[in-house]
């Protein structure tokens, strides 16, 4: 098959999947066109049937704002046009599905290109809810001839916001597990935690919802019970403010900012707990990650965590904002070194066996096939 992906490129969950999800096609024997204004973030191998179309924006005085949405449409035609594509697969909806749609209305009679459009949370829970886009991502969902969620929590809020009548198809995220999973790394662990301290660990992009600072009001807690070190990898809006309250609670020699990292294997290999209080997730796909690495992950009950995180098997869910006793939950596992390696190994089990691309890939792969009959 020829697929079309369109997505963003940066570090968001979004693009990530999108560009997992394109490398795996690629590997199967497909040829994929990724769309987008820069090249996806973990793009990096050289593959011969991936190929990546840049969006180029026009330059005229009376366009105060760049139209992404029309140059992403135009991109898609001439892309569907010239390389005869089967599928466009659009992730995250604003405003891909919308150029999408455009795009194949467009294209035809000449070209019967069939529309995918996945969703990834925000788009649904959050932005797709202002008035202005609201008509705009229901058209384009029901338009699509295919729709899919990253979680029953999404589809179901899908469902509710935007009444359509579309199936939704839910297709969860997913991960290489033969590349995210446990290694030695002696020397970054000594350097990080010297005297063999607990590590803890969370990794977002830092805005509000994210709740970087209840990450820091529970190490607060666990390091009264523990030597501990806390990681916060990523960056964003939410940081500066974290980096004031760890040093007002006197915590700055124990918490490291790392900013934004390629290295996430080694860093989820060394550390022992995985924090997300977040106020929103629509999958987790960080504690996945963790997981598949054999981190226990200890957030919040919200959204879609709860179909990735087994209370009481690979983790601990508790209500939102309920910062002690997330921190119990942590103190409860550095205390059981026993519980401890039954968290490790059920997390890394639960991820191979139901988040794998292995088993995840396919489930497109049957999607776009019905389509094409």
């Amino acid at each position: 098959m020829k697929i079309g992906i369109i997505c963003y490129p940066t570090y968001g969950g979004s693009g990530i999947v999108a560009t997992e999800l394109g490398i795996r096609l690629a590997e199967l024997g497909n040829d994929v066109h990724f769309i987008s204004y820069a090249q996806p973030s973990r793009l990096e191998k050289y593959y011969d049937n991936i190929y990546f179309h840049a969006v180029e924006f026009p330059n005229y005085p009376l366009f105060e704002f760049n139209l992404y949405s029309l140059a992403l449409a135009g991109r898609i035609i001439d892309v569907i046009k010239y390389e005869k594509i089967d599928i466009v697969h659009v992730h995250y909806a604003i405003p891909h599905a919308v150029s999408g749609y455009l795009a194949k209305e467009i294209s035809k009679p000449a070209k019967d290109v069939k529309l995918v459009t996945t969703l990834h949370g925000t788009d649904i829970t959050l932005v797709g809810l202002e008035p202005a886009y609201h008509p705009l991502i229901k058209f384009s969902l029901d338009q699509s001839d295919a729709v899919t969620a990253v979680s029953k929590y999404l589809a179901e809020k899908t469902y509710q916001n935007f009444d359509t009548g579309k199936e939704i198809d839910v297709i969860p995220n997913f991960i290489d597990t033969d590349l995210y999973k446990r290694m030695r790394c002696t020397t970054i662990k000594k350097h990080i935690a010297p005297a063999n301290e607990k590590i803890l660990i969370h990794i977002s992009n830092f805005r509000p919802v994210k709740r970087i600072p209840d990450t820091i009001k529970i190490f607060a807690e666990v390091i009264k019970k523990h030597p501990s070190k806390l990681l916060l990898v990523g960056d964003g809006p939410d940081r500066s403010e974290s980096e004031k309250l760890s040093r007002e609670l006197g915590l700055s020699e124990h918490i490291k900012f790392l900013g934004q990292q390629s290295s996430l294997i080694e860093l989820l290999s060394i550390s022992d707990i995985f924090l997300l209080p977040s106020q929103s997730e629509s999958f987790g796909l960080s504690a996945l990650e963790a997981m598949s690495c054999g981190v226990p992950v200890v957030a919040s009950n919200i959204g879609g965590i709860p179909e990735v995180v087994e209370h009481g098997e690979t983790g601990y869910v508790a209500e939102f904002g309920d910062v002690e006793r997330m921190a119990r939950y942590a103190i409860d596992l550095f205390d059981n070194p026993r519980k401890w390696e039954i968290f490790s190994k059920n997390a890394r089990k639960r991820a191979v066996e139901k988040f794998d691309s292995k088993e995840i890939v396919p489930q497109y792969i049957k999607l776009y096939e019905r389509l094409l009959g």
